[in-house]
């Protein structure tokens, strides 16, 4: 085949270090908006950013021409040097240094895209560490609850 092809969907997910919930009514639209901007310029079109108080959740299409690590690098580092410039009070914002990427199939896309819509209400119920546990369940993936939350 002489064309490359590809139609990959992830969902992205990770917290704030330690998870403080250090994400308020004030910055979350605007940072959203730049984590999506971030995904869009590295040619991940972003379907949906979202997220609560101490984490997000980023529903992308992975181009083809970059690899997954990159992508993280590149989200987490432009997105916390872009918030402490906001304000004053975000300037001991860090991210965690881990995150989760699940691949998402295609005719699912719109599940995701409302799951990450809710999750305000969702954590009304649940923490961000028991929904972390819930995926990695759901997507069968090894881990060590040591080295998990950092």
């Amino acid at each position: 085949m002489s064309q490359s092809l590809s139609q990959v969907y992830v969902h992205i997910t990770f917290s704030t270090k330690n998870r403080e919930p250090l994400m308020d009514d004030d910055i979350q639209p605007r940072l959203f908006e730049y984590l999506g901007g971030i995904c869009n310029k590295l040619e991940c079109q972003s379907l949906q950013v979202g997220g609560h108080d101490d984490h997000v959740h980023i529903l992308c299409q992975l181009a083809k021409k970059i690899t997954q690590i990159k992508l993280m690098e590149e989200v987490k580092k432009s997105s916390s040097k872009w918030i402490k410039t906001i304000d004053e009070k975000y300037r001991n914002f860090y991210w965690q240094n881990g995150y989760g990427i699940f691949s998402v199939n295609p005719s699912e896309t719109n599940v995701v895209i409302n799951y990450i819509r809710n999750q305000k209400e969702h954590h009304q119920k649940i923490s961000f560490q028991d929904e972390f546990r819930a995926f990695l369940k759901k997507y069968q993936v090894e881990y060590d609850e040591r080295y998990v939350w950092d």
